[in-house]
């Protein structure tokens, strides 16, 4: 273990003004804490926040750092708390020490929840102060190289956190190291024989071709010289992971892997990146679609390098990355090669950019936390976030968007912003119309359509690529839905206040919503209109004296003069009372019902209405309106349900050409011809058949159903009429007529 002085060492090595009683004053405080406390393997405690604080030594990170590593663990596992924390080392450092403390007493159902609430909470003290995550990342690898003495199961839930969240969580803060490390730590015990497997032919491999490796790198080092570039070429092989998880994502064996080794190639300047690229493409022939530009086009995670891949000596492919020291330093260790915080008081830290572009995926992601969306989802989202490779693509005013590899025009309208998104109706891409599913390539121009009022399609969630775009849509669809409810659960609220002789308002169900166990008006409103909250219970909390009476209300005469126009999906209209006099309409376009809009969902029961039936409307929850004729059976289901009741009549306009659905049932002949005969007889009627399914078959007498399409009751009485007439019907009649 560690000694106290050696620390105080290796810190002051790399920043000679160090405030040295902190760190000791730190070391001091958690060894006390600590005390006694063993690890699963048996070693002392301490020993572990003692390692994660050499870790961050090796980033060359303050001593502010280095004390939160030392007291990390002490509010969640000993009796420290916050209050004397700051109290010892400042408020800054407590702040800190408490981000990284896991939530103890959750709530929660399931792991998973609780997952997430400490993902959640972890983000949002990261998005406060860097270090936090430098700290977290120290802890994690420190724990994953010694995870061997833990229980199987517990092993195996750590290492696929840590695959899941931690090691994609250091890429996308640039730290390419500390994540190569973690998904190797991790590999090795989510999938042992296959880690053994790929290490031990890649230890083959690296000893087979250690002389080609050794030319490439004479060659390369010689033919830069001769240019008069000063350069450090040496060769690196991938890691077991990065080359299982390419097996898999192309279906490919390990010798058919062209880039197992590849070669970095450091130079003084970018200048001197773009001359060594010209000088390798002229000495050695370029593989077509190999070269990337991270340069001019940084990844998301301020990475820069030119990627290239030529055909080398033995007419191998290699791999190269061209980059200077400052961005070789930038992506090995990503956000702590930066200059962090100056030298200066403790309290007046000068942090890293907001507006580096790991900053910038870290304040998107927070985004999804204000969105209130659940934890399970949360942690969805932000997986979302970390696993992905890029496309870049651009707005037609030229501004760059970095999306997931997958990414399509749906999720670059969400990037964009969450408004573009939601009022998407279809895309240009490159200037031609495209469907809005097509996947997005690097140096697409894309051009979103937009209107007002529109709302995503829920199908669109399972078609987005990105966290942001889901979480977006999921929330329009959950608005629009709750929408729809609120003004089914207002129409009711004002037949049953109307019914008691009461007069129903949203500014008086205000003051009652807390009482009736929801936030908002709008949400006691879609609980009703769901059937979840009883319109009753919403009348007796607005008067509590009112004696319930079981009378129904006669219509009142004139009452059509205050009814209201109701369209179906498909423009078939109807009208509704509403407490106001209706207005003629324009256009064609009907009036809404009031509270409610257009958008509210009506249907036709199972067995349809035509007009010149007797109609009613039945409220469903989760479905709308279904409108059923006065005389069907389906009714008496709702005799004890008056509150669902709602009056509708046709009002259909001459010029309308729809038709109406109908069900009838006949009897006839089971003899060749029969089946002909009726539908002609109905075509001729023009009427339209929909469906038709046999019911029953006897030896001389066939049973059927026909779904009937007709203009109204009076085009369906001359349809029956003329088939009773035909010699192979034996009867006829209308189901529920």
């Amino acid at each position: 273990m560690m000694r106290q002085y050696e620390l105080v060492e290796k810190v002051a090595a790399y920043k000679p003004n160090l405030d040295e009683a902190l760190l000791n004053r730190a070391y001091v405080y958690a060894m006390q804490k600590h005390g006694t406390q063993k690890r699963a393997s048996g070693d002392p405690y301490f020993s572990h926040p003692l390692e994660v604080a050499a870790i961050l030594t090796e980033l060359h990170l303050d001593e502010a750092t280095i004390a939160v590593a030392l007291l990390h663990d002490t509010i969640e596992d000993t009796d420290a708390t916050r209050k004397e924390i700051d109290q010892l080392f400042g408020p800054k450092i407590g702040q800190l020490v408490e981000g990284l403390t896991k939530l103890k007493k959750l709530d929660l159902v399931s792991k998973r929840a609780a997952q997430a609430e400490n993902l959640r909470k972890l983000l949002l003290a990261i998005a406060d102060d860097i270090r936090v995550l430098l700290v977290k990342l120290a802890d994690r690898l420190h724990n994953m190289r010694t995870l061997g003495p833990m229980a199987p199961e517990k092993r195996a839930r750590i290492a696929q956190e840590t695959m899941d969240i931690y090691a994609p969580l250091a890429g996308r803060m640039g730290m390419q190291d500390l994540r190569d490390e973690l998904e190797s730590l991790a590999f090795r015990h989510i999938n042992l024989d296959a880690f053994e497997t790929i290490t031990a032919r890649l230890a083959e491999l690296r000893q087979r071709h250690a002389e080609t490796i050794a030319a490439i790198e004479r060659d390369l080092t010689a033919k830069l010289k001769e240019n008069g570039i000063h350069a450090t070429v040496y060769g690196r092989q991938k890691t077991a992971h990065s080359v299982f998880s390419k097996m898999q994502r192309k279906a490919l064996s390990l010798e058919q892997l062209s880039d197992i080794f590849g070669f970095r190639v450091i130079v003084d300047d970018e200048e001197a990146c773009y001359q060594t690229l010209g000088i390798v493409h002229r000495s050695w022939p370029m593989v077509p679609g190999r070269f990337k530009d991270y340069i001019s086009i940084p990844k998301q995670n301020d990475y820069r390098s030119l990627h290239t891949t030529i055909v080398g000596p033995s007419r191998q492919r290699v791999e190269l990355q061209i980059r200077t020291q400052e961005m070789h330093e930038i992506a090995e260790y990503g956000v702590a090669a930066h200059t962090l915080y100056k030298d200066g008081a403790l309290g007046g830290p000068v942090p890293l950019s907001k507006d580096s572009n790991a900053y910038g995926w870290l304040r998107r992601t927070i985004e999804l936390l204000a969105a209130g969306d659940s934890a399970e989802e949360f942690l969805e989202h932000t997986k979302l976030e970390l696993f992905q490779d890029q496309v870049f693509c651009f707005t037609p005013k030229g501004r760059l968007i970095a999306l997931p590899r997958g990414a399509t025009p749906i999720d670059f309208a969400y990037a964009v912003h969450s408004e573009v998104g939601d009022n998407c109706v279809g895309c240009k891409i490159d200037g031609r119309i495209m469907p809005v599913v097509t996947e997005l390539a690097n140096g697409d121009e894309v051009e979103i359509i937009t209107a007002k009022g529109q709302t995503p399609p829920q199908a669109w969630e399972n078609i987005a690529v990105t966290g942001k775009a889901r979480a977006a849509i999921r929330r329009a669809s959950r608005t629009s839905i709750r929408k729809q409810y609120s003004g089914v659960g207002q129409q009711i609220l004002d037949r049953t206040f109307t019914r008691a002789g009461k007069t129903f308002s949203r500014d008086a169900l205000k003051p009652l919503v807390g009482k009736l166990g929801h936030r908002e008006v709008d949400d006691a409103l879609a609980a009703v209109g769901r059937g979840e909250l009883k319109p009753a219970d919403v009348l007796r909390a607005a008067f509590p004296d009112y004696q319930e009476s079981r009378a129904a209300r006669a219509p009142e005469k004139g009452e059509d003069e205050g009814w209201f126009n109701l369209r179906t999906a498909a423009g078939m209209i109807f009208r509704m009372p509403g407490r106001t006099k209706a207005k003629p309409r324009k256009n064609g376009n009907p009036i809404p019902i009031r509270g409610a809009g257009d958008d509210m969902p009506v249907h036709f029961g199972p067995d349809g209405a035509v007009p010149g039936d007797r109609i009613v409307g039945i409220i469903e929850p989760g479905k709308g309106i279904i409108i059923y004729p006065i005389q069907s059976p389906a009714l008496t289901a709702y005799d004890d349900e008056p509150d669902r009741w709602i009056d509708v009549r046709w009002d259909i306009d001459e010029a309308m050409s729809e038709r109406f659905p109908a069900r009838i049932m006949l009897s006839a002949r089971n003899e060749p011809g029969s089946l002909a005969e009726i539908a002609e007889t109905i075509a001729i009627n023009d009427a339209n058949i929909h469906t038709l399914s046999m019911v029953s078959t006897a030896h001389d007498f066939t049973k059927m159903v026909i779904e009937l399409e007709v203009w109204d009751l009076q085009h369906l009485t001359e349809t029956l009429r003329q088939l009773r007439a035909k010699p192979c019907v034996s009867e006829v009649w209308r189901v529920n007529g």
